[in-house]
């Protein structure tokens, strides 16, 4: 995070005329591929040295994050200018970066100040109906918070249980990914949907029959799955009854007020705004953003140390969030850019794939293709790109998102869908995924490897897949 804000401080020291005629010679259409190097680069370093270089990874990912940035933002400057330089800076810091780690800022601290314990006794019922309400709250205070409310309590219920291995799987399926389809607030992907323009009753409107129909088939094929080796296991019917004890009650209070300002900003539109550095910055956006890191101080003040130590809360994964996304949303930048260009662009062989010969979406092919990048890299830069690659086909003057909300629906359910259910593929495909992960080890439980994970997720989710493209594509 020092480094782009040292970058955003010593380039914010030139006059806004110095870019402010130059932005468009950053052109998608004359721009090489090579541009693309530093995005890929920060992509597969998430996905790669965590599983072969662990260590290294632990201690230096935000030095190897800024290498890449830098590898995109030094040639820039001596191509294009410090004009060209700051605004595209701009344009990802105050636009995207800003409002999407300040929303996970403060549902992590919200979520972090939230406390279940008491008498948790395992069954079959008991673990499909945590799975149920992780899955609901899953939109409410996204996956990451409703998965690090929610794992604990599991896990420790079944923690005398022998076959156990079938919960954390399904919980990263459910709660980390599937539950948070239902608005910008549950995953990363469709927040920055909203961000760019989407309605936020639009993704609840077309995305609740998805994730309904989804979460109850992975729901009914997780209790016989969980009644099988409940039964195998010989475990006695529970004679005692559960009791829930829930500290920290007050924060759901600060995710409710998340939820206002979300809502408040897409559907109050003053007017007003005013330039900085090239870029319109809106009042409405600005409240908002002001608003969590408001909520995000009140929920650290009124919520005790005991609970938070309780939860084993500290502040690691939201600044490895706030590093890598850092460099992800500044390199992603050329990508878009390419893209937008459509067949003019070095990228046109994706627009051939997922458009017919007369430019109409292929929208199973968006689908798969959206899938495939968000199991192996991230869903939120994913769904970014194809977002903004589809948008780009939009007629002069209208706003990518009123265009694919209204004259191609089927086409952004198809990137909602193929990023948000698509997660759970692998363990890299969103960042709770891998959370639960290390708690359920730390548990005792031994996961499958990576490719181990990816065959019993395919073989879980995908025939789902099939169905949802036959329904709705």
């Amino acid at each position: 995070m020092r480094y782009t804000l040292f970058l955003l401080l010593s380039l914010g020291l030139l006059p806004s005329g110095a870019f402010a005629s130059e932005v468009s010679l950053f052109d998608g259409a004359t721009l090489s591929p090579l541009w693309s190097i530093p995005f890929i680069g920060i992509i597969l370093s998430i996905a790669i040295f965590p599983l072969f270089a662990p260590i290294t990874w632990e201690h230096h990912y935000g030095k190897i994050t800024a290498g890449w940035t830098l590898l995109f933002f030094i040639p820039l400057i001596i191509m294009y200018g410090a004009g060209v330089s700051v605004n595209i800076f701009a344009h990802a810091l105050i636009e995207e970066y800003i409002p999407f780690i300040l929303l996970l800022l403060v549902l992590f601290a919200a979520s972090g100040g939230i406390h279940i314990s008491g008498n948790l006794v395992a069954s079959p019922k008991f673990n499909v109906s945590i799975l149920a309400i992780g899955t609901l709250l899953a939109s409410v205070m996204g996956t990451t918070g409703a998965a690090m409310l929610l794992i604990r309590p599991i896990l420790m219920a079944n923690r005398n249980r022998k076959h156990r291995m079938h919960i954390p799987i399904f919980f990263i399926f459910l709660v980390a990914n599937i539950g948070g389809g239902l608005t910008p607030l549950g995953d990363p992907p469709l927040f920055l949907g909203f961000l760019n323009g989407v309605d936020f009753f639009w993704t609840l409107e077309h995305m609740f029959l998805p994730v309904l129909i989804f979460s109850v088939i992975l729901l009914t094929v997780f209790y016989f799955i969980d009644l099988y080796f409940f039964r195998k296991e010989q475990i006695a019917k529970p004679t005692e009854s559960t009791t829930i004890v829930i500290l920290g009650k007050q924060n759901f209070f600060i995710i409710l007020g998340v939820l206002f300002g979300i809502i408040l900003s897409g559907v109050w539109i003053p007017g007003i705004s005013w330039d900085v550095f090239g870029v319109d910055v809106h009042i409405e956006n600005v409240l908002r953003d002001l608003l969590f890191i408001v909520l995000t101080i009140v929920s650290l003040k009124i919520t005790s140390k005991e609970i938070r130590e309780a939860n084993n809360f500290n502040w690691e994964p939201i600044i490895e969030v706030a590093k890598l996304f850092a460099g992800i949303f500044l390199t992603i930048v050329p990508v878009i850019t390419i893209l937008e260009a459509g067949s003019n662009g070095a990228f046109g062989a994706i627009l051939d794939i997922t458009h017919t010969a007369d430019g109409q979406p292929i929208n199973v092919v968006y689908f798969w293709v959206t899938a495939a990048l968000s199991a192996f890299l991230d869903n939120a830069p994913t769904y970014l790109v194809f977002f903004k690659m589809a948008g780009a086909q939009a007629p002069e003057g209208m706003a990518a998102a009123d265009y694919l909300m209204n004259a191609m629906p089927a086409t952004l359910l198809a990137i909602s869908m193929g990023t948000v259910f698509t997660g759970p593929l692998t363990y890299i495909g969103n960042a709770p995924n891998f959370m639960v992960k290390s708690m359920a080890e730390q548990e005792g439980i031994k996961m499958p490897s990576f490719f181990g994970y990816m065959f019993i997720a395919i073989i879980v989710l995908v025939p789902v897949y099939i169905l949802l493209n036959l329904i709705f594509l």
